[in-house]
């Protein structure tokens, strides 16, 4: 493990020219990924399962399938339901398909990196799915063009693909495991050669993968949710640096990639990204999220007459503050489901225009109330300054912000789009001043300790986001082609 020096590069500003409207401070969902194999109509499964993971990317959503006519592919930008509909569907033919949706932590967000990345080579048809961020892909990319390669995307995922092209092995399979042992970071992948699917995860395990099986075929997904869509059973997780290959209804396990000193899944998955309706790492999302509130009640108690969610991702553990606390659980505010993107400039006059198309509070609930607002993650603090003016619009007497996890100190370069390090309001400021700035009666972070706590069995975590331990090599940092202060392409 590493932490980062404090001689920091620093990256160039954005343009004040450059307009755009983020409609939540949090961080963006990485990426969700979907292998079908040996199922009719696969491409039916692949989308319901991109549906049900439409929550880990926005931003575009593709879909290759495999039959004896070759391969068939249909990708775009937007939306699960924008990119496909069932006349689109009935043309994916096969009974392997691959999907995925996206949004970019590493690479532009033109339609050249929407994912699957699809390649012929010498073996077959390759269609690539991933999730996750390559801590050498620079190093690897350099390398690669130095010999030759001529990459057509900014993605780091399509470094895979030139390593599978180029080995000097014969078979696929080993051609596949020689590619996966260059490569470091965070990756759960999808990958399909005409009709076979391998999926891999990284030694560390820091992005979610799991098995599921229906009839005799077999799905690989990001989420256990994606599985109960199609009535499937889950079967088990992948295991970090496990390789497997599903092929005429049989699931073969590759030999496993070199070991880890230690796992290391992503706690921010249970915190923020998985939905709780899902199991990551053995572990239920709802419970775990129930389990931080609970400890943050005990952290951080507080006298008040209701206990409302920032939702949706806080629910769970709002419910369980007001568990343990005593103090009722209402809904007090309530989001728009139904937001896409928006290019609308905001009236100057109006600093909350971005928070009121996504939250509004109920009033009825809050007018005359001593509220507990409770809040997954507090990121660059923009949000929460606008939920609570509004909440004291609306006649809240008393605002107490909790959070269900510890102050975001540290940039992700594991996958997760978060904020440069001198964007996030957790590096910049102590907590007292955090709570100033806010205009909030009270703040309390839920500890580094009492989450880890919470979840203790089913541990250890990757918590770099928090506690600026880096568990997996940033290649790229050190030979500087990343800047200390975060992926500079999120």
């Amino acid at each position: 493990m590493r932490q980062p020096s404090k001689l920091l590069n620093q990256l160039t500003p954005t343009s004040s020219t450059e307009v755009s409207l983020r409609l939540d401070d949090r961080p963006r969902e990485g990426c969700g990924v979907v292998g079908v194999s040996g199922l009719d109509s696969a491409s039916e499964s692949a989308f319901l399962s991109l549906y049900a993971l439409q929550h880990r990317g926005q931003e575009a959503a593709g879909i290759f399938t495999f039959d004896e006519d070759g391969p068939h592919v249909l990708k775009g930008e937007g939306l699960v339901g924008d990119v496909f509909d069932k006349w689109s569907i009935r043309k994916l033919v096969g009974r392997t398909a691959v999907g995925h949706v996206r949004y970019s932590t590493a690479g532009g967000n033109d339609l050249d990196n929407v994912q699957p990345i699809i390649a012929r080579y010498s073996h077959g048809n390759i269609a690539l799915a991933h999730n996750g961020n390559l801590t050498n892909h620079f190093d690897l990319r350099k390398r690669l063009v130095d010999e030759g390669a001529i990459f057509r995307t900014t993605s780091d995922s399509e470094t895979l693909v030139h390593l599978i092209a180029k080995s000097r092995h014969d078979s696929i399979d080993a051609q596949v495991d020689d590619a996966l042992t260059h490569l470091e970071g965070a990756y759960s992948i999808v990958l399909a050669i005409d009709d076979v699917i391998y999926a891999a995860r990284d030694p560390r395990g820091f992005r979610p993968l799991v098995l599921g099986k229906k009839e005799k075929g077999h799905i690989v997904v990001s989420e256990t949710c994606a599985l109960d869509i199609l009535g499937a059973e889950f079967v088990r997780d992948i295991e970090p640096g496990e390789v497997i290959k599903i092929v005429d209804g049989s699931v073969q396990k590759l030999r496993s990639l070199p070991s880890a000193d230690q796992p290391a899944p992503c706690i921010f998955e249970l915190v923020y990204f998985a939905r709780p309706d899902s199991r990551i790492s053995g572990v239920s999302v709802d419970r775990a999220r129930r389990a931080f509130g609970r400890h943050l009640a005990r952290e951080h108690p507080v006298e008040a007459d209701a206990v409302i969610a920032v939702p949706d991702s806080a629910n769970s553990a709002a419910l369980g503050f007001a568990e343990c606390s005593g103090i009722p659980f209402e809904l007090g505010m309530l989001r728009n489901h139904y937001i896409g993107r928006t290019f609308i400039n905001p009236s100057q006059q109006d600093r909350d225009f971005g928070a009121r198309m996504k939250y509004n509070p109920v009033r009825e609930v809050v007018e005359g109330k001593s509220v507990v607002v409770v809040d997954d993650s507090l990121v660059r603090g923009t949000t929460s300054l606008s939920l609570v003016r509004m909440l004291r619009q609306s006649g809240a007497t008393k605002v107490h912000f909790r959070i269900g996890s510890p102050p975001v100190r540290w940039p992700c370069f594991y996958g997760i789009d978060m904020p440069t390090k001198r964007e996030l309001i957790g590096s910049t400021l102590s907590v007292p001043e955090i709570e100033k700035k806010l205009g909030v009666d009270s703040l309390g972070y839920l500890s580094l300790e009492g989450m880890l706590e919470a979840v203790a069995e089913t541990g250890p975590y990757c918590t770099a986001c928090f506690s600026g331990t880096y568990p997996a090599p940033l290649v790229d940092v050190d030979k500087g082609f990343v800047s200390e202060q975060g992926p500079a392409t999120c």
